[in-house]
């Protein structure tokens, strides 16, 4: 700020942020008063688009810290014994819009970028181990089947019924969904996942595959469906405000790391595929190690720069950690970035939120729109006969896999365990209580009673007896007898969907 006022964006003292130029008081106004011309040109251009996904969240920052040792197994640096990492975290529903609610009915992203000594590691999970698909294919087709009607511009119960239930691999995220953690209570309150299956590997040939949990300190707490509704309708950024008045007040949120680590050659012949998203692995199989501790303890100071701003990418990889021939996983290594390319311009990764912190780093991007790192005069190409580094490594790569075969369109080769419903099923019956299945029964019926068609109705009846038999019996049951009473959702209570 200039000592008589504000500036232009050029620098330059401001004419005036109150009075337009117009010919005499009551004239007409002027096409080269610049400054109105500049303020409403970019006003016009400053809501950047929404994310696709994820669109409605808030973050903040914090640090992680590592507290247990898993040098044998990764030679990242962000897992050394004792350090201390910067971390940003991102929450937010899938599904939502900008400005919808915090507490739909929708799993919740669970994203976190690491600034590491090696690089930015990002982490892009949700607070469920598991997914709705397997194939990154079927993706756009999911998200649109839970977006809006092409006619009406509504939501739709009936479109999300019918890719679920003429996608069987879906049950077991369902069950998550329609199941007691289908609403956190905060954002505080949830655990985050990895989801993915991801690689270790040791820098002397040593190889491992691994699942990421980072489990709530605060303990999981949930809301039931009439809560939800209730607050939706109080304070539709329940979640944002509840996360950034703790840490404000000083109580900061905390969640312990832990790894599931399965042996390279487990890979082959464990009774499930280890890749496929929809699945989880069994505990008893490979248990969970501590390895560090999350806390947030930072609010942004701006949240349009430092949160909307924000680029999570699984293609934000460091050595020691890489990828898996999850077919999720690798469709998103491509998509994320991509995404960012078009939603906040080519040179997102210099933005201060997105900018590493690994000094004389040297990349070979050049220029593109809104450009502020540049390199002078030294060379754009590799190799060169200046001296300017390049990479040029050949060979194996460390973090990676053998693969042969034909080139073909098809679902993962199925092994003993690997059929859609099992793991959904084990979770209505061994572990929700009574009273969750209760209230699952009670969530699946009242969302099917939200405008869902009987064709698709049908569908999903047995989809749910599929997971198990009696569930099934008792959801048609529910439904059945509300359409018999007719009774249907009050016009003022909003229907909660994924």
């Amino acid at each position: 700020m200039t000592e008589t006022g504000s500036t232009t964006g050029t620098g330059a003292p401001a004419p005036s942020d109150r009075n337009s130029l117009t010919v005499g008081p009551d004239g007409p106004m002027l096409l080269h008063d610049h400054h109105f011309v500049e303020q409403m040109a970019h006003f016009n251009r400053e809501r950047i688009p929404e994310r696709n996904v994820h669109a409605k969240g808030s973050g903040a920052f914090g640090t992680f810290e590592v507290t247990g040792d898993i040098t044998h197994l990764t030679r990242a640096a962000v897992f050394r014994p004792g350090t201390r990492t910067e971390v940003l975290a991102r929450f937010s529903t899938v599904a939502g819009e900008l400005g919808s609610p915090d507490t739909w009915r929708d799993p919740r992203g669970f994203s976190l970028k690491f600034y590491t000594s090696e690089g930015n590691w990002d982490l892009v999970g949700n607070n469920t181990p598991v997914f709705f698909i397997r194939d990154s294919m079927k993706f756009p087709h999911f998200i649109r089947s839970q977006k809006r009607r092409g006619a009406s511009g509504l939501r739709d119960n009936d479109m999300q019924w019918d890719f679920w239930t003429l996608n069987p691999e879906s049950a077991h995220q369902v069950t998550w969904l329609m199941g007691d953690r289908g609403i956190p209570a905060s954002w505080r309150t949830m655990n985050g996942y990895g989801s993915h299956t991801y690689m270790l590997e040791d820098g002397a040939g040593g190889k491992s595959w691994v699942k990421f949990h980072f489990i709530s300190d605060q303990g999981v707490k949930s809301l039931t469906q009439e809560d939800a509704n209730r607050i939706a309708g109080e304070d539709s950024d329940f979640h944002r405000r509840d996360l950034f008045e703790a840490i404000d007040r000083g109580d900061h949120p905390s969640w312990t790391l832990k790894v599931q680590v399965m042996p390279y050659e487990d890979a082959r012949t464990y009774r499930l595929n280890p890749f496929d998203l929809t699945k989880v692995w069994p505990h008893a199989d490979y248990p969970l190690q501590e390895v560090g501790r999350l806390t947030l303890d930072r609010n942004p100071d701006n949240h349009f720069a430092q949160i909307e701003q924000a680029a999570f990418e699984p293609s934000a990889i460091v050595p020691g950690i890489g990828f898996s021939p999850d077919k999720m996983l690798l469709g998103r290594v491509f998509a994320y970035a991509d995404t960012h390319r078009h939603r906040i311009g080519a040179n997102y990764q210099q933005l201060p939120v997105n900018r590493h912190r690994v000094e004389g780093a040297y990349t070979y991007q050049f220029d593109g729109p809104m450009a502020y790192d540049h390199a002078g005069d030294r060379s754009k190409y590799a190799p060169n006969s200046y001296g300017d580094p390049y990479s040029d490594a050949t060979g194996p790569a460390p973090d990676g896999w053998e693969a042969d075969g034909a080139m073909v369109r098809d679902a993962y080769t199925l092994r003993e365990d690997d059929d859609d419903f099992g793991q959904a099923g084990i979770l209505v019956r061994e572990v929700f209580d009574d009273a969750a299945r209760e209230r699952f029964v009670g969530n699946v019926a009242g969302h099917l009673l939200g405008g869902v068609s009987e064709p698709i109705l049908v569908k999903a009846f047995a989809y749910w007896s599929s997971v198990d038999a009696e569930i099934g019996k008792r959801i048609e049951e529910a439904v059945r007898a509300e359409q018999a009473n007719d009774v249907a959702p009050h016009p003022t209570e909003p229907v909660t969907t994924v």
